[in-house]
């Protein structure tokens, strides 16, 4: 493929799909552009063409009028074969041949384009270690794996070649939902390393918000309603059917994408330990709090409260209580908000390897959700 690299990796223009003896639309007139190194999610309710939209880009679907282009090259320019061993396919129910082992399900491409066999078992070895397989697997069949690991050895397969447009059609649904999440980790891990441009159809939102970039949100009939990041899905939905799509708890799946990272951080009341009683208590009535935090050069000590902080105590002897309120920087803030509910301290504190960082508070957090907070701070010892 010729790679048009001031254009979007994939491209659709006018593009309708309409299956022999329907009376409407699979696809109907969508435009879409996704750019290089992304990921997109394709979501929707059933029946509105996500599946078959990402079909017609390697052309197990055939467009019934309109223009995809793959790196600037119309895909019906090239023969199907030959452009699907350009493009990477994963699938829900993954699609091992059982009858080959887990090297050689992973050397299927490579084999068909005649690649030698040292190269071959190098660029199995390499994925082996990139999706997390172990080596002993390898010797292995489909039927001898879990559904997680089938779905690794899926995404090795579909990397092989190294395309550089992965599509996934529902890859994790299969999966329960403990390994489901960690596999789109392990997604979004490989993605920071490898940056293919990946399209990915879900009917799940929390996924679609977890792993993508942007959000394609389709309607029955393959309408396009809404293509946005997922804040802006959550934060300004296009219409009404948007909004009744996202439902309720918009804001609290808002937190999910935040990070603490992402809000400017206050002092709090904390000083260092080598401050007498009368400093404390000087601070927590500023910031009406019940409780002081001690820190020593930057390193989070503890809390201690209101009542210990009695004339003549030594800080630096008091009981502490350690850290019921500490997150990291890149903790949600929905797990942030979580734990300032259910602390006995009014705050939360921002800790990066016990260095202190600041405090973030409820008040904090809706203005993040407004959209109407600074950049980052950092706490001045």
């Amino acid at each position: 493929m010729d790679a048009d690299l001031k254009g979007p990796a994939i491209r659709f223009r006018g593009v309708t799909k309409r299956f022999p003896g329907t009376r409407t639309q699979a696809v109907d007139n969508l435009d879409l552009d996704i750019e290089r190194g992304s990921i997109v999610a394709l979501i929707g309710p059933s029946g509105c063409g996500k599946t078959t939209s990402l079909r017609m880009i390697n052309r197990l679907i055939e467009p019934t009028s309109g223009l995809i282009e793959v790196e600037g090259t119309d895909v019906s320019s090239q023969p199907p074969v030959e452009l699907r061993r350009g493009i990477g396919y994963v699938i829900q129910q993954v699609g091992l041949f059982p009858h080959r082992t887990i090297a050689a399900n992973i050397a299927t491409v490579p084999r068909s384009v005649g690649w030698d066999k040292a190269r071959i078992d190098q660029r199995v070895a390499e994925l082996a270690e990139v999706v997390g397989i172990e080596p002993s697997m390898l010797s292995r069949y489909p039927d001898e794996l879990s559904g997680g690991q089938q779905q690794r050895v899926g995404v090795a397969r579909a990397l092989a070649a190294d395309p550089p447009v992965l599509l996934m059609d529902e890859p994790f649904g299969a999966v329960d939902p403990i390994v489901r999440s960690r596999l789109q980790d392990e997604l979004l891990e490989l993605q920071d390393r490898l940056h293919k441009t990946i399209v990915l159809v879900t009917h799940d939102l929390d996924e679609a918000i977890k792993v993508g970039d942007r959000i394609a949100l389709l309607n029955v009939g393959g309408v396009l309603e809404q293509y946005a990041t997922p804040d802006e899905l959550l934060r300004a939905p296009a219409n009404d059917f948007v909004e009744r799509f996202v439902g309720e708890g918009r804001s609290m799946r808002r937190l999910g994408l935040a990070t603490v990272a992402d809000l400017p951080y206050e002092a709090g009341p904390v000083v260092e330990a080598s401050a007498d009683v009368a400093a404390g208590l000087a601070v927590i009535d500023e910031l009406r709090t019940d409780w002081l935090g001690l820190v020593d050069d930057d390193t989070f000590l503890g809390w201690i409260p209101r009542e210990e902080l009695v004339p003549g105590a030594d800080l630096a002897s008091l009981e502490r209580f350690l850290p019921a309120a500490q997150v990291e920087p890149t903790s949600t803030l929905r797990s942030a908000l979580e734990i300032i509910m259910t602390s006995r301290t009014s705050v939360a504190v921002i800790s990066d390897n016990g260095r202190f960082r600041g405090t973030v508070t409820l008040e904090r957090i809706r203005a993040g959700l407004a959209g109407d907070f600074d950049a980052p701070t950092e706490h001045a010892a």
